[in-house]
């Protein structure tokens, strides 16, 4: 434990730098460089991509309010704009600018570096498929090829999503080859504990690697030939990861240092319950599709209080203290695991399901029940709800596969659960590009008829980068393109 609070005060430093846009600043006159060591740069990008997701207005926040699992209790009016879905340039602008600003500009530093560090290139293009393939999905056409230049540049052009999402899959199978390189080589420095995801262990990022190229073509059926990119995983050998993807920096219960979704929804480095965790609780809708299904994952998705569960439909009336935080279901203790817990990025479930769809798309559906079930006991695993196969053996529809009469619907549904609380972001995009779950309700205060189906440009590239931005498509019509 203690080399990682070792690890974790050089991080904290390191990130205070940074937060001020400081620290390693691409822009940064050429003649006074500022020089840090890659095993230092490295913790801190993965930090802030833990921050990205687990934060208040962060991904998976985002993803939770879309995708109806939380309401708001009695005495709160915090989440106005999102039950109006009011998507407007400054609509959780912060997940562009910090991803561009913070995540990916570390990633960028560290893929320059050359020989002696191959393995620390090859994780900054993994990390940076993962943010590149989280902006396409969130905003369509987004900057890429003139995007992070060293030279400095402020007014990138945008790429085609499309192709983005094409050069990320190429990036991938490059990032894993030099790995391989790496690992064969005797002279490469390689990262070790300042490796906050998987402690210096190549294959396990080979795995995430794999697991990326697979949320792609699972995506973009349309891009990529799904069995060919398949096989080629096959053939490479490492598979996929085997267990949930977090960044684990060494928490600790103090002022700043805790994990940033428990500071946010769980407790202050004092104990008390944040305001957050109190004003956000459990909709309605969800607690009756886990109840009438039998599902023992409702009281470790959500708190279950003295007199029962109880939750508040987004935009519903909320002005009745029996609708009080005491009363409501609040994020649970699968959820809400403790203030040293790690920040998830991927789940195993969400593989798992991913693997179902194609193998249904293919024609297989014994294959598609196998990791459907597969899926189900990982979300079981995760939140500590313990043996899945009598919740699986019901017969009931989206809860049995075979006995399921809409297949794609029975796995939307099960991975929209899996993944509430954890990475819901993953499920707004699945439902933009599905429509599954089927009947999934909208805010009672919305304007529209269904939900947004991705985020306006941020009012730092409309005050910025005006001259190419693009036109702003319709946030409730224009889809991604592997939506369309």
């Amino acid at each position: 434990m203690k080399k990682y609070l070792i690890l974790f005060t050089i991080l904290t430093g390191l990130f205070s730098m940074t937060s001020c846009d400081d620290f390693l600043d691409v822009n940064k006159d050429p003649n006074n460089p500022v020089e840090v060591t890659p095993d230092l740069v490295l913790p801190v990008g993965l930090n802030f991509t833990a921050r990205l997701q687990g934060e208040d207005r962060g991904v998976n926040h985002l993803g939770n309010m879309i995708m109806f699992n939380y309401g708001e209790a009695y005495g709160f009016s915090w989440y106005d704009e999102e039950f109006k879905y009011l998507v407007t340039s400054t609509f959780y602008d912060g997940i562009f600018d910090d991803t561009y600003e913070d995540c990916l500009k570390q990633y960028a530093n560290l893929e320059g570096l050359g020989e002696g560090y191959i393995a620390y290139g090859a994780i900054a293009k993994i990390m940076k498929a993962y943010h590149f393939q989280m902006l396409v999905d969130l905003y369509g056409n987004v900057p890429y090829s003139e995007a992070l230049l060293r030279g400095g540049n402020p007014t990138p052009s945008y790429d085609d999503a499309e192709t983005i999402y094409q050069d990320l899959m190429a990036q991938l199978i490059l990032a894993i080859e030099e790995l391989t390189a790496a690992e064969e080589s005797a002279v490469e420095i390689l990262p070790d504990i300042d490796d906050i995801v998987f402690g210096g262990d190549l294959t396990a990022w080979k795995q995430f690697a794999n697991s990326l190229k697979l949320r792609l073509v699972t995506r973009a059926q349309s891009t990529f030939d799904a069995a060919t990119i398949l096989a080629e995983i096959d053939a490479e050998g490492s598979g996929f990861i085997t267990s949930d993807v977090g960044i684990t920096p060494g928490y600790l219960q103090e002022e700043d240092k805790q994990n940033y979704q428990w500071d946010e929804l769980g407790s202050d480095f004092s104990g008390n319950a944040t305001l957050s965790f109190q004003a956000t609780c459990a909709t309605q809708y969800v607690l009756d599709l886990l109840t009438t299904t039998n599902d023992p994952r409702i009281s470790f998705i959500y708190e279950e209080p003295e007199s029962g569960h109880l939750g508040v439909n987004q935009g519903d009336d909320n002005n009745d203290q029996s609708l009080s935080q005491d009363k409501v279901s609040n994020a649970g203790p699968g959820i809400l695991k403790g203030f040293d817990m790690a920040q998830i990025i991927m789940t195993l479930a969400e593989v798992k399901f991913n693997l179902a769809e194609l193998a249904l798309v293919a024609g297989d559906e014994s294959a598609a029940a196998e990791y459907y079930n597969e899926g189900v006991k990982a979300s079981f695993d995760y939140l500590g709800a313990g043996d899945a196969s009598g919740y699986l053996s019901q017969g009931l529809q989206n809860v049995t596969f075979l006995a399921s009469t809409e297949k794609l619907d029975a796995i939307m549904t099960q991975k929209w659960i899996a993944l509430n609380g954890i990475d819901a972001i993953q499920s707004w995009f699945d439902y933009s590009r599905t429509s599954h779950p089927d009947a999934l309700p909208i805010s009672s205060t919305a304007s529209t008829a269904d939900r947004p189906v991705r985020l306006a440009y941020p009012s730092s590239e409309v005050t910025g980068n005006i001259s190419n931005l693009p036109d702003q498509p319709n946030e409730f019509t224009a889809k991604i393109f592997w939506a369309n």
